[in-house]
């Protein structure tokens, strides 16, 4: 073969291999949007049936109440934890946000719950965690990306039982958050004092189709998506009774 030729056909095959690669990287890329896509919409489904139940559970009678207040709520379908002397705990969720000038929620940023504990555990824990942003410092808290609870923002557990008969008043809270969990195991309760918040950038941007951050979603409600219709639709309605 000719120098000129064979050189010509070396060109060619290194074109062929860089496209082959090129298709190759695209189609990981595909796959990694695809299922962050398909994950994000079945945490934003749980996050919906989580918060009608939670919401409809006697023994969380002043969540409802709490709601009409809250400035966000944060929805975690399912933290799971479980150790034998180490034990951790982890979990996927939503976060919408009230505008305070319409009273509608934004569409759902995705964030991480997570922590590590030591001492004498055993057994194992899943918990479903509706979380009350009820200030202003709990929505800038968790714009950054990360925030440590107990730390950067403080948070209480919500007062668990059915309400009493007649005129309440609703007890009035001092933390940053306030948590509402329904746990399963050989765990007593599940504390999250100590746990890190962090965004799941993943799946914001699987989600939305862009790369995309908490203050674009749920602040400048610079993104949308008509899967997230049934969850947004059913806290704008719980908070507005």
């Amino acid at each position: 073969m000719k120098p000129e030729i064979r050189k010509a056909f070396l060109a060619g095959l290194r074109m062929v291999a860089v496209a082959l690669s090129l298709t190759l990287l695209l189609g990981t890329f595909s796959t990694v949007a695809a299922s962050d896509t398909s994950e994000a919409q079945v945490i934003v489904d749980k996050a919906k049936a989580t918060f009608t139940d939670v919401l409809t559970d006697s023994n969380f009678y002043w969540l409802d109440k709490y709601l009409k207040d809250a400035q966000g709520i944060l929805i975690f379908p399912q933290i799971l934890k479980a150790g034998f002397f180490l034990g951790g705990s982890g979990g996927t969720g939503v976060l919408l946000v009230r505008n305070e000038e319409t009273g509608t929620w934004s569409d759902p940023a995705f964030y991480t719950v997570g922590s590590v504990t030591f001492g004498l555990q055993i057994g194992a824990e899943a918990a479903e965690v509706v979380m009350l942003a009820m200030n202003r410092k709990a929505i800038d808290t968790l714009l950054i990306s990360t925030a440590k609870l107990g730390a950067d923002a403080s948070i209480a557990v919500g007062p668990i039982g059915g309400g009493a008969k007649g005129s309440v008043a609703v007890p009035a809270v001092s933390a940053d958050f306030l948590s509402f969990a329904r746990s399963k195991g050989l765990y007593a309760g599940l504390n999250l004092e100590g746990s890190v918040l962090a965004v799941r950038d993943s799946l914001n941007e699987g989600y939305y189709g862009k790369d995309v951050g908490p203050k674009d979603i749920i602040m400048n409600g610079d993104v949308r998506n008509p899967g997230a219709k049934a969850l947004r639709a059913a806290v704008e309605k719980a908070a507005a009774r």
